[in-house]
């Protein structure tokens, strides 16, 4: 007896969901159309029935991370809310590190991309931050926030086995003295127990948020400032 299974109809969601399997298991250059209708199990040429190409592939994909981003909370400071969407923006890339240079480089944003930024212009205004000042503070943070994961994905060790990695960076100095701030900080601080480069991120990200402060106090007792 021969049993007919339906397949599960071909969706443009299914496709994004596929074609986000295939970069987080190879990166974006695994990308490709072929790749995405192998990951579903379908002919390339059926995929575009729900797609034009495949930067329209990229437009989606990273449209759909976008949706993986908590919004700021309106519920709580301004300080408060983009420390918390600035957490979930580093969860989501440690997650889809392929993403983290392409997330403002799209020519055709969806409205996930959209209403992200809106509503993250949106908390800075509501604080009183100007237009100006406001510009500054989304592209700072964002900078600060899209060069650490870079940064983070980039590295050499994980925080497992960090000591034995710098201990084997420091075997290649031609001698203890060659850099000794360098081998200081290896040894004084990297290969301490309990050392992991993402905590850097929380100083840096308070570090920004202090001076976005100072700036917003100067800007409301002296006026709108460059």
């Amino acid at each position: 007896m021969v049993v007919n299974r339906a397949r599960t109809p071909l969706s443009r969601d299914k496709l994004l969901e596929a074609a986000i399997a295939v970069a987080d298991a190879g990166g974006i250059r695994a990308l490709t159309i072929r790749s995405v209708a192998a990951e579903l199990g379908v002919k390339p040429m059926s995929l575009y029935h729900h797609v034009a190409s495949k930067e329209a592939i990229i437009d989606g994909v990273i449209d759909s991370v976008f949706t993986e981003i908590a919004p700021p909370p309106s519920d709580v400071g301004w300080r408060s809310a983009l420390g918390e969407r600035a957490h979930s923006v580093r969860a989501v890339l440690r997650r889809h590190p392929w993403a983290t240079p392409l997330m403002e480089s799209r020519q055709n944003p969806g409205p996930a991309t959209l209403g992200h930024h809106d509503a993250v212009i949106g908390t800075l205004r509501r604080a009183g931050f100007s237009i100006t000042l406001a510009a500054h503070a989304y592209s700072l943070l964002d900078s600060y926030i899209y060069g650490f994961a870079l940064e983070e994905a980039a590295l050499p060790f994980s925080p497992q086995d960090v000591e034995e990695a710098v201990q084997d960076y420091l075997n290649k100095f031609p001698s203890e003295d060659a850099y000794p701030y360098l081998a200081e900080m290896a040894k004084e601080h990297v290969m301490k127990p309990g050392y992991d480069y993402g905590d850097e991120f929380d100083f840096g990200l308070e570090l920004i948020l202090d001076g976005l402060e100072a700036r917003l106090a100067r800007e409301a007792e002296y006026g709108v400032t460059d």
